[in-house]
């Protein structure tokens, strides 16, 4: 059935939220369990949509799941596991389901994938995985939207990768952790989910030096073991309760994080006029007059993520002079904001990558559309901002990388309600 947010804006916000686990890393953290046949201990599990999903595509795999609490997986990829049995309408649903391409390479000859979902922000071929996988000798063709692969001769290679991809940095490390010889990763990407990927493998007994840094080093070990390792708190998640903070009158303090894994988001928004305290693991954020514009461009961690663009747009909206937003990574990640422009936004997108904000304009609520997970989440910020009451259909969307983002803003204060259609 689907479901809506109806949100009434304008309301202050008081309190302390507590961040979740991070999707991107459960994501890679799960898939990197089918490297062991023993049992694994998982905590700090987010229950999002994507998440949910991969366990259900794991599960019907063979693989054993059992919560163990409210947070705590315990999952065993056994000696029954099959590549054979993956639901391929779950793989299409999520972009995390191509971390499977790793750990299964690592487990079998043979296997096929379809194509993954996600988010509609652009083209998002995994031309840079199959490359770097063939750079290791794995045979890769494709037929009728099936990839399929053949992993005999694996071997110890140098590696180049042709940009700084997050999840072909990933599918790597997994694929290799267990093939003879050193391995070496240049250009790989240094986000806070390769980072908790890389603590993980060490603790299942994994050789791997430069975690974190763009060039990785892997010697190949023989067997894996089991591991009990929790996931880190979600660094975007975090973002948008800070955005929040700052536009609506109030303080909150945005708790169970580590600032550090945001240093240039948080320097941003220091320069737009934002008031905010930062301690070890949470930032307490006040409502911001005299908000100033800025620039600002996606770049590879730790530079200001790519999917921190449209968490900072209604910000932006209410900051004085001309803002430009850059990602030159995806093409469509800015068409979302014809939906603020509707709450009265003044955006002007001059090609598919950049695009103007100008303000102070006030939001109106009006009734608009959540297009991916993190445009939904954007449409909340500016929503909880406006005058008036705003409709948000497609909830599904948020929820795939939010947890119950409703009613952590309640908590808050915010009137914001899910309604089912």
């Amino acid at each position: 059935m689907a479901e809506h947010f109806i949100i009434h804006g304008r309301k202050p916000l008081e309190g302390v939220v507590e961040i979740g686990g991070s999707k991107n890393a459960a994501g890679v953290i799960l898939a990197a369990t089918l490297l062991t046949d023993e049992e694994c201990l998982i905590d700090n599990v987010p229950k999002v949509l994507d998440v949910l999903n991969l366990l259900k595509i794991l599960e019907r795999m063979g693989v054993e799941i059992s919560w163990q609490g409210k947070r705590k997986i315990k999952i065993r990829a056994g000696q029954n596991i099959s590549p054979e049995r993956i639901d391929f309408d779950l793989m299409g649903k999520s972009r995390i389901s191509v971390l499977l391409i790793g750990g299964l390479l690592s487990r079998f000859q043979e296997f096929r994938i379809s194509h993954p979902g996600g988010d509609r922000i652009g083209l998002r071929p995994i031309t840079t995985h199959l490359a770097a996988l063939k750079k290791l000798g794995v045979e890769i063709s494709q037929k009728n939207n099936f990839y399929y692969f053949k992993a005999k001769n694996v071997k110890e290679s140098e590696i180049v990768l042709e940009e700084f991809s997050v999840t072909t940095t990933e599918n790597l490390m997994m694929a290799v952790a267990l093939t003879p010889g050193k391995t070496k990763i240049l250009g790989a990407a240094a986000e806070p989910q390769v980072q908790d990927l890389g603590e993980m493998l060490k603790k299942m007994g994994a050789k791997i030096e430069g975690v974190g840094t763009h060039e990785i080093v892997i010697e190949g070990v023989e067997k894996l073991n089991g591991v009990d390792y929790e996931i880190s708190s979600d660094l975007l998640e975090a973002a948008t309760f800070l955005v929040a903070g700052a536009l609506l009158p109030g303080e909150i303090e945005v708790r169970n994080f580590f600032p550090s894994h945001l240093d240039l988001f948080l320097a941003k928004l220091t320069e737009i006029g934002v008031n905010f305290k930062k301690g070890s693991d949470f930032v307490k954020v006040k409502f911001s007059k005299d908000l100033r514009s800025s620039r600002i461009q996606a770049l590879p961690y730790p530079g200001f993520q790519t999917d921190l663009i449209p968490v900072i747009l209604p910000l932006l909206t209410q900051a004085k002079g001309k803002s430009l937003v850059h990602d030159p990574l995806y093409e469509n990640r800015l068409y979302f904001t014809q939906e603020l422009r509707k709450m009265g936004a003044d955006i002007e997108v001059v090609d598919p990558h950049r695009a103007f904000v100008f303000g102070p304009t006030p939001l109106r609520g009006v009734k608009i559309e959540s297009w991916d997970i993190r445009a939904g989440a954007s449409l909340i910020i500016a929503a909880l901002v406006a005058e008036g009451q705003s409709t948000i259909e497609n909830a599904h969307q948020v929820d795939r990388g939010y947890e119950k983002i409703e009613t952590k803003f309640q908590k808050l204060g915010a009137d914001i309600k899910r309604v089912s259609a």
